[in-house]
């Protein structure tokens, strides 16, 4: 099955709450996260920031478990800019600049029917190709909050995961709660208005995801943890069969006890795959720490290795490139370049 995995990147304000994201090393560095992700898929390191995303303790992006997974098979890639704040400095597919707002103070994503709509109008030109499914991956710090917020809107009783050991989940049900009384509703009000979940709390990477693959008619896995949930939550209501999606993430997710992915994507009735990638035994600690419950996942790192495995590697080779990435980063720090 001849494969193309996209990688999408959006911004939302929530990224910036202190706290709530770990994607960046400061809350403010998050915004540009999802260029600098997409950079270093195409570049020994990105050209936006002079270093690769990292957790405020150091801990490397799942791009480069996507890098390695890449290397190691040569799967075709494109990048889409969904809504961010700056654009990567690599050939990408523009849909949208928004950024999404602050869903405690207004509604998320105003622009969501246009996000859609483009979005949309390049997976129907996908569908024209011989790329018998789509794989796609996102960056959007901040993300795992607006889907959590989608979620319920539509009446999943359901937690998401995060890219640090503690899940900031006490905030993310402020924050969300906050949203839900501005916008006047209760959780699963929207059930049977999925597009205006979207538009309340909602970030251009899901919207953008979501009309992708309403676009594209043949087979599409969503490269992602729990933010990839809310797209299928949203794609069901809208009346798609969930037969032909899959989300594929990694065990760090799959495990995380406090979330319910397992249980909300039987409740969506949307088939997973786990990618079982293994760093306790690195050299790096950066590396050996995504076994402790940092980053978890990230830029279709689940989707990445899934498509490895297609390709005849296994878990085990995917992890060994990622080794040989990140002693290759180290060295380039320490050399000073």
């Amino acid at each position: 099955m001849k494969s193309l995995m996209l990688v999408v990147l959006g911004n939302t304000e929530i990224s910036t709450v202190p706290g709530i994201s770990v994607a960046g090393a400061t809350p403010e560095l998050t915004k540009l996260t999802p260029p600098a992700d997409a950079e270093y898929l195409f570049y020994e390191r990105p050209r936006i920031i002079d270093a690769i995303p990292v957790t405020p303790e150091g801990h490397p992006t799942p791009a480069i478990i996507t890098k390695a997974a890449r290397e190691l098979t040569g799967f075709p890639m494109m990048v889409v800019r969904a809504g961010t704040y700056l654009a990567p400095l690599v050939p990408h597919v523009h849909v949208s600049g928004h950024v999404g707002r602050d869903l405690r103070k207004e509604p998320a994503l105003p622009e969501f029917g246009e996000i859609v709509r483009l979005a949309k109008l390049f997976g129907e030109e996908l569908n024209k190709t011989d790329f018998e499914e789509i794989v796609i991956g996102e960056s959007t710090p901040g993300g795992t909050t607006t889907a959590q917020a989608v979620l319920r809107a539509l009446g999943y009783d359901a937690r998401t995961s995060s890219a640090a050991p503690s899940n900031p989940t006490d905030l993310k049900e402020r924050v969300i709660a906050e949203g839900f009384w501005r916008a006047g509703i209760e959780a699963g009000d929207l059930a049977e208005r999925p597009l205006e979940a979207l538009r309340q709390f909602g970030d251009p990477m899901i919207a953008a995801v979501v009309g992708i693959s309403l676009g594209f008619r043949k087979n599409v896995v969503l490269a992602g943890g729990t933010q990839m949930l809310a797209v299928a939550a949203l794609l069901r209501a809208l009346g798609e069969d969930t037969e032909r999606f899959m989300i594929a993430t990694t065990k760090w997710v799959v495990n995380d006890k406090s979330a319910t992915f397992l249980k909300t994507a039987r409740e969506i009735g949307v088939i997973t795959y786990a990618a079982d990638l293994d760093f306790s035994k690195s050299e790096f600690r950066g590396l050996r720490d995504y076994e402790r419950g940092y980053v978890k996942e990230g830029v279709g790192a689940g989707g990445a290795t899934w498509l490895a495995v297609k390709a005849g590697f296994s878990p085990k080779d995917v992890s060994a490139k990622v080794e040989e990435l990140y002693g290759q980063l180290m060295a380039l720090q320490a050399a000073g370049e």
